[in-house]
């Protein structure tokens, strides 16, 4: 696997969908750690910019099982690894990324989940991750409160290295 990482730095997207700025800036994070392309989901109806506006409709959505349309599709078969973050909200992953992940052949990819939350933890985002995308190789994912404080480059290091797709140098 050594000498295949010499080679990923053109072969990783990391996809994310970010509501507050939080997501964003750890998926800023990890591509620049790994050389990996960013791409951002974005639902052709954004999500309201009031909170708990946004709170109410993204619980209703969830319960439903509902999947927003999306504003744009990267081409994704070149990719070997594809980071995959999301906001947690009700204990999951945002619609916006379960359309995403429903959308995309992700068969026989690495998949490595990442998540920002404000205070509740990963829910089953891990598990759900791993249910969609049952034919892909998923990585321990990584999660921060927030937008991870003052050791999130540290903590993004560690969390790479221990998943085997070390930061570029």
């Amino acid at each position: 696997m050594e000498k295949e990482n010499t080679n990923m730095k053109n072969t990783i997207l990391v996809a994310y969908y970010s509501w507050s700025g939080n997501t964003r800036k750890i998926a800023e994070m990890i591509a620049h750690k790994t050389g990996g392309a960013l791409f951002e989901i974005e639902p052709i109806q954004p999500y309201p910019a009031e909170y708990r506006t946004a709170v109410i409709q993204a619980k209703e959505e969830i319960k439903a099982d509902f999947r927003p349309e999306l504003k744009a599709m990267p081409e994704i078969s070149s990719y070997k690894v594809v980071f995959l973050g999301t906001p947690i909200w009700w204990h999951t992953m945002a619609p916006p990324l379960a359309t995403f992940i429903e959308r995309f052949n992700l068969n026989g990819k690495i998949v490595a989940p990442f998540h920002t939350h404000g205070g509740g933890g990963v829910g089953t985002f891990e598990k759900d991750i791993a249910r969609m995308c049952r034919n892909s190789i998923v990585q321990e994912g990584f999660g921060v409160y927030n937008s991870g404080g003052s050791e999130i480059l540290a903590q993004i290091d560690s969390w790479l290295n221990f998943i085997g797709l070390q930061s570029k140098k």
